[in-house]
């Protein structure tokens, strides 16, 4: 597919950007060649195989969700220089 003057206005339009005058035929040169590319990949004949998310065919281990004890709000409020129960205590900034 060859990438002409229409086209590349076209693609500048939807993309919101500009290519300047003095590397249009370098872009339409390179976009033709990525379009070449992938049409390469259209010739593959794909009908008997099935689309995969993953090469390996193995699930996600699960593990049991269980509630735990942590004490990080402990370990934390235990450097606070003043605190009220489980939180900071900070002085009043609005009255």
């Amino acid at each position: 597919m060859v990438i002409d003057d229409t086209l590349l206005n076209k693609l500048e339009k939807l993309s919101s950007l500009k290519v300047s005058d003095d590397r249009r035929e370098e872009i339409k040169k390179q976009l033709s060649e990525i379009v070449n590319f992938v049409e390469v990949l259209n010739e593959l004949d794909l009908s008997q195989d099935e689309a995969v998310v993953s090469a390996i065919n193995a699930a996600t281990p699960l593990r049991e969700d269980t509630p735990q004890q942590s004490d990080v709000v402990r370990s934390i409020l235990a450097h606070a220089p003043h605190r009220e129960g489980n939180f900071f205590a900070v002085p009043k900034i609005i009255e």
